[in-house]
């Protein structure tokens, strides 16, 4: 749990952030405010889990655990973080305990989710900006998602969930340092190899159609980066 806050600042932060109104809110006892915050980010909560596990129901199943420790950490809520930093915190633990918990099991290989139904627009934008080119064979959005989810796989856990922060859900190298609990440069550093993988693996495709090849320890931690506190916890 991140360090306490006073009312003002808590006021502040309901002012500027509408959602940290609604989990305010909650905190009181507002039920149709978790209802309301549940329909706003349980769609991205979920995209996001399913490109990081690899699989649609798995990722149904930590969406809900989610939203489950955000409604039981609720009575601890303080204002102190823009309530989608807060939030993808504790997706970010989530993911990063599951993720830990199948390696032990031996079933690293992730494999490509069958049905995803997000938005084509963020994965064409990674494609673009990973490729640095417009594609030069035209790709339909199916094979589109299908080739970008696999380069996505070819990327280790934290580089994975640095891209889809950042290009899924627009955050800045601030918010993500947040969330991952990393400093700014850090975040910066980590984008930049993640890109470069990206292009190392989609350039072959965009040319020649050749599909990336998803290495046996994708899912293993880097070496670990210049790190900030462990503020921004869920506050359980």
């Amino acid at each position: 749990m991140g360090p306490l806050v006073s009312k003002s600042s808590a006021r502040r932060h309901a002012m500027v952030d509408p959602d940290v109104h609604l989990m305010l809110r909650v905190r009181d006892g507002d039920a149709e405010a978790f209802t309301e915050l549940m329909r706003r980010y349980q769609s991205r909560v979920l995209l996001v889990l399913e490109h990081l596990v690899g699989d649609r129901d798995w990722a149904e199943d930590l969406a809900q655990e989610v939203f489950l420790r955000v409604y039981r950490a609720r009575k601890t809520y303080t204002a102190d973080a823009k309530f989608v930093t807060w939030l993808f915190t504790i997706t970010n633990h989530v993911a990063s305990n599951a993720l830990r918990t199948k390696a032990r099991r031996r079933e690293v290989r992730l494999r490509p989710a069958a049905n995803s139904s997000g938005s084509g627009r963020p994965l064409e934008r990674l494609l673009q900006c990973s490729s640095g080119q417009i594609p030069a064979r035209q790709l339909d959005k199916a094979e589109m998602r299908h080739i970008v989810r696999m380069a996505l796989e070819t990327l280790n856990e934290r580089q994975r969930m640095a891209v889809l922060l950042n290009k899924f859900e627009g955050l800045s190298y601030a918010d993500i340092a947040q969330i991952m609990q990393m400093t700014p440069q850090a975040v910066k550093s980590l984008l930049s190899r993640a890109r470069l993988n990206l292009r190392q693996m989609l350039i072959p495709y965009l040319e020649s159609g050749q599909s990336p090849e998803l290495p046996a320890d994708s899912s293993l931690e880097e070496p670990s980066e210049g790190t900030g506190n462990d503020s921004g916890g869920e506050g359980e």
